[in-house]
């Protein structure tokens, strides 16, 4: 039997799990994933107006899955994704839990479709 560990979220695994419920800053961290990226640049590859992004990159660096740096008048985000590592392991657990419980299926499919001598 495979148990999960039943922890109460604290407020950073609430921020993160908040912000990565969003398309757009998941697509926002998809695209920093390629290296750090100016503000502008980020904003020209979605259809909201520069100010939406910008919240979103708010949530996200609450979250600190992302950081700015400034270069000149620009400001370069990119990704940290160290606090994603728990998620990481949060899902680790359901993906286990749901490999065995398919297994133990597919043993049981298997075995009532064999013929009873």
């Amino acid at each position: 039997m495979v148990t999960c560990s039943a922890t109460r979220p604290n407020a950073q695994s609430l921020r993160i799990y908040r912000a990565i419920a969003d398309p757009t800053r998941r697509a926002i961290l998809d695209r920093l994933r390629s290296g750090p990226v100016p503000v502008n640049t980020i904003a020209e590859g979605f259809r909201q107006s520069r100010p939406a992004v910008s919240r979103h990159l708010r949530v996200l660096r609450s979250a600190r899955l992302v950081a700015v740096r400034s270069h000149g008048r620009e400001r370069h985000y990119y990704l940290d994704p160290a606090p994603l590592k728990s998620v990481a392991e949060w899902l680790e657990e359901y993906r286990v839990f749901w490999q065995t419980n398919l297994t133990a299926l597919k043993a049981h499919l298997e075995n009532e479709s064999e013929p009873q001598a």
